[in-house]
Parts: C-alpha cells; sequence; structure tokens
C-alpha cells in the first residue's frame, strides 16, 4: 500500500520550524512526522522514543527500516551522540513491534472516545457516508465481506485509507469484543494522529497481507 509523504511544511512560525528535525543517516531535515526519535538509555544502549518523550538528546532517523539499519551497522548513533553509545541490529525490529504495539492501543482508545464503528453494516454505513478516514480490516477475516467494503470505498473521493496488518483476535483484544473483523477509523483529529503512526509503519512492514488480491485503495485523506 502506497502512502504519500506530507507535503514539506512552510515555516511561517517558530513553532512550525521546531517540528522539524534532521535525519543523522541522510542528513535530509524533515518533518518530526517522517522520523523515529531515538534516545541513548544510561548503560549507552540506543532505544526508540515514539512518544518523543523520554528525556535526553533525540537522534532522529527516518521512519523506514533500512533508514534505522544502516545508523545502527554504521555507528552513526554514536557520531550523532558524540558518545559511546551502541544500537543493536535488531533495532529496525524493535521499532516495527513497538510501532503495531501502539497502533493497537491507539485503537482501543479511539474506540473508548467514539473514534471507532465496527461490524460490516456499521462500517458499510461509515463509508457510504464518507465517514470513514479508514478501513481496517482483520488480516484473517474472509475475502466476500471485504470485497464489498472495498468496492464501497473506492467509490468515495477521497478514498478511505486500507490497513490490514492485525488479526481478528489482535483486534479484539483491543477494542474489547471477540474477534473483530470490519471497523473503520471516522475521520476526526484522531484519525490523523493514528495515521501518522501508520505512515511509520509502513517504511518497516507491508500493511496488507500478501495474499490480499485486490488492488489496494490509496490513503488519500489528509489528517
Amino acid at each position: 500500500m502506497e502512502i504519500s509523504a506530507p507535503r514539506a511544511a512552510t515555516h511561517a512560525t517558530h513553532a512550525a520550524a521546531s517540528r522539524e528535525r534532521r535525519d543523522i543517516v541522510s542528513g535530509e531535515v524533515m518533518d518530526e512526522a517522517r522520523l523515529i526519535r531515538f534516545v541513548a538509555g544510561p548503560d549507552g544502549a540506543v532505544w526508540p522514543d515514539l512518544a518523543r518523550k523520554l528525556p535526553g538528546r533525540g537522534l532522529w532517523v527516518a521512519a523506514d527500516r533500512a533508514s534505522v539499519a544502516t545508523a545502527a551497522k554504521k555507528g552513526l548513533f554514536a557520531r550523532a551522540a558524540k558518545a559511546k553509545v551502541q544500537a543493536s541490529a535488531e533495532l529496525p525490529d524493535q521499532v516495527e513491534a513497538l510501532l503495531r504495539s501502539r497502533l493497537l492501543s491507539f485503537l482501543g482508545l479511539a474506540k473508548r472516545g467514539g473514534d471507532l464503528t465496527s461490524g460490516f453494516e456499521k462500517v458499510a454505513a461509515a463509508i457510504s457516508s464518507g465517514k470513514a478516514a479508514w478501513l481496517i480490516e482483520a488480516s484473517d477475516g474472509a475475502a466476500d465481506g471485504r470485497r464489498k467494503l472495498l468496492a464501497l470505498a473506492r467509490r468515495q473521493s477521497p478514498a478511505p485509507g486500507l490497513f490490514g496488518l492485525f488479526g481478528a483476535e489482535e483486534l479484539g483484544l483491543a477494542l474489547g469484543r471477540e474477534n473483530v473483523i470490519h471497523t473503520a477509523f471516522l475521520a476526526g483529529r484522531a484519525a490523523g494522529r493514528w495515521t501518522q503512526d501508520v505512515r511509520r509503519l509502513a517504511g518497516f512492514s507491508p500493511l496488507l497481507p500478501e495474499d490480499w488480491r485486490e488492488e489496494p485503495i490509496e490513503a488519500k485523506r489528509e489528517p
């Protein structure tokens, strides 16, 4: 699934400029939303800081597997920190796992906030009314229902994004229900925040199962 990168921000204010950081791998300055923040712990190990709240100097890397792997392999974290820090070769996998967990947790929060709806009929209604920012389909759900919802989604402009990385059991645990197959994330601020982490995860993992044959719908909706 292709997710377009955010447009470059215009530096209208100092606050806007402060949201941009330099990628220690490429040297490119980009919006924080396109980066992963890392910090060095007391033991000198490099840790991902997805929420950007941990104390210490931030070490910023583009949100994709190749960039994080390069930073770890070539000692770029130590160079940027100007200190003896060590990054595990497993760091890209660690970032992926943390992003997955973060997205699942956010779905639970969104449900409690009234930003999600589940079940075929409710999801179909959300899509048809243009209220769905994301169509979240269980990776192990039956193809028939998914195809029907995708057909509805393709009629919308902009079309909702399609996410199919989590299984029905995972979604059910996150949402406090048994085996969730079809879910719609309704458009709004919460969906915008979730989209940022989906975009980051897309750099580490495909967002759709390999065996899905449908042409994916693009995530064109702005956060």
